[in-house]
C-alpha cells in the first residue's frame, strides 16, 4: 500500500539532488543489486550528511510505492536535525542547567510522538536518538506529538555511545531508567545537569549504555504488571526532575 501521506522522493538523481541541496532526509532505502554508479555518488553523500540508509530487496520498495522508484526511495524528515555537541554549550551560556533525553531503540511512532510532547512540556532541551533502530519522523509522529516535534531540538547520532561520553565530559549526570536499577528514581538527586536514557519496552537499554551510566534508577511496580509504556515511564521520571528542580530553586 502506498504511503501517500508521507513525503517521499523517488529515484537516484532526485535523491542525490535533494542531498546536494541540503534537504533534510529521515532515511534512504536502496535496492539491493543496483549498479556501482549509484553507490559511487549517492553513498558518499549519505555518509557525509550522516543520513542512515538501508540496502533492501526490491519487493520492500515496491510495497512502499507503485511509482517508478528506480531502486531508491528517500523519506523526507518534517524537521531539521541538530547536533548535540553544538546545543550543550549554548545551554550553559544561557545560564541554564541541561536536561537531555536519550532514547535507545524506541521505534514506535506513537510512543515517540508522545515522548516528544511530554519532553517539551517538561523543559527538556533536546532529544537524542540513534540513526538506526529509532522511530521514523513522519506524519504519525507529528500528530502524536501534538506539534511538539517542531518545538524541541532532535539530535540524531550515528554512535550513541560516543554521544553519552561527550555528555559525561560536558558535566551531565547520565541517568538510566531500567528495571535493573538499584534505587527508586525519586530517592536520587536528579536536580542537576542530567541526560536521561530510556529504552524500549521489549529490550530496555543496551548493556553498553548501562555501563556508561552514572546512576541506574527504577520505577517501583506495585501491581502484577512488570513494566510501563515507555512514554508513560518517561513522563513520570521527567516530572520528578521538574519537581526536584523546583524545590532546589525555592
Amino acid at each position: 500500500m502506498e504511503k501517500e501521506k508521507q513525503d517521499l522522493i523517488f529515484g537516484t538523481r532526485p535523491v542525490t539532488e535533494a542531498l546536494k541541496s541540503g534537504k533534510e532526509l529521515d532515511k534512504v532505502l536502496i535496492q539491493k543489486g543496483l549498479g556501482s554508479h549509484t553507490f559511487k555518488e549517492l553513498i558518499p553523500l549519505l555518509k557525509e550528511r550522516k543520513i542512515p540508509y538501508q540496502v533492501v530487496p526490491k519487493e520492500k520498495l515496491n510495497r512502499i510505492t507503485r511509482k517508478n522508484h528506480q531502486g531508491v526511495i528517500a523519506t523526507v524528515s518534517p524537521v531539521e536535525f541538530y547536533n548535540i555537541e553544538q546545543i550543550i554549550p549554548g545551554i550553559y551560556e544561557q545560564g541554564k542547567t541541561p536536561l537531555i533525553l536519550m532514547l535507545d531503540k524506541v521505534t514506535d511512532v506513537r510512543n515517540f510522538g508522545a515522548i516528544l510532547r511530554t519532553a517539551h512540556s517538561a523543559g527538556v532541551h533536546a532529544v537524542v536518538i540513534p540513526d538506526k533502530n529509532s522511530a521514523q519522523l513522519n506524519p504519525g509522529t507529528v500528530k502524536s506529538s501534538a506539534g511538539a516535534i517542531f518545538k524541541i531540538p532532535i539530535c540524531r547520532t550515528p554512535n550513541l555511545k560516543e554521544t553519552i561520553t561527550f555528555l559525561k565530559n560536558s558535566g551531565l549526570k547520565i541517568v538510566a531508567v531500567t528495571e535493573k536499577g538499584t534505587s527508586d528514581y525519586f530517592t536520587r538527586d536528579l536536580s542537576g545537569a542530567v541526560a536521561l536514557i530510556m529504552g524500549s519496552e521489549g529490550e530496555g537499554i543496551s548493556p553498553a549504555y548501562l555501563k556508561l551510566s552514572d546512576i541506574q534508577v527504577k520505577i517501583p511496580m506495585l501491581g502484577e504488571i512488570e513494566s510501563l509504556n515507555v512514554s508513560v515511564a518517561t513522563g513520570i521520571v521527567l516530572y520528578d526532575i521538574v519537581r526536584q528542580r523546583e524545590l532546589n530553586n525555592k
